[in-house]
């Protein structure tokens, strides 16, 4: 091991490492565990929450649109919230949901490709209504980021009466 510190996020250790045999450095992160998150998928069955698998599936519909450090920020926001709910379990479906509603904001064409997977879109009107949804989400958090950003000038309630000048 050649550095440890802890990650900008804090929930991580990051580690600079150097291989023995051929002197290669490499980074890895370790995490603490706390209580498992088991994911209820569709058919019933129970998983283990697998950060690699979740990664893996954001990553196919991403391409090269969002880097590892992009993904990486948008399941620790997942895994985050999961673990604030203080559940032991959580359903497949609610995964999916919390990852498009991320990647709605981060990148758009990697949405509709999850999407296109994660919902089974087989027919061109499902995916232009998906698209319209999209475009009204988006516009949506524009006009919130806009009006969070706007200051309204504060009224004076009584205007001030004009001063009587001294003599």
């Amino acid at each position: 091991m050649i550095d440890s510190r802890e990650a900008e996020d804090g929930s991580s250790i990051r580690r600079r490492r150097a291989c023995d045999r051929c002197g290669e450095r490499f980074t890895t992160r370790e995490r603490s565990e706390s209580a498992r998150i088991q994911v209820v998928k569709r058919d019933g069955s129970r998983q283990e929450f697998d950060r690699r698998k979740l990664a893996s599936a954001i990553g196919k519909a991403a391409g090269k649109h969002l880097t590892g450090d992009a993904i990486d920020r948008v399941i620790d926001e997942i895994e985050s919230t999961l673990r604030q709910t203080g559940a032991s379990e959580v359903a497949s479906r609610r995964i999916g949901e919390m990852v498009l509603e991320r990647l709605a904001e981060v990148d758009p064409m990697s949405y509709l490709r999850f999407k296109i997977v994660y919902s089974g879109l087989q027919d061109t009107d499902a995916l232009y209504d998906e698209l319209e949804r999209l475009v009204q989400l988006r516009q949506a958090a524009r006009d919130r980021r806009v009006a969070e950003q706007t200051t309204l000038p504060i009224a004076d309630a009584v205007p001030a009466a004009p001063r009587r000048r001294r003599r």
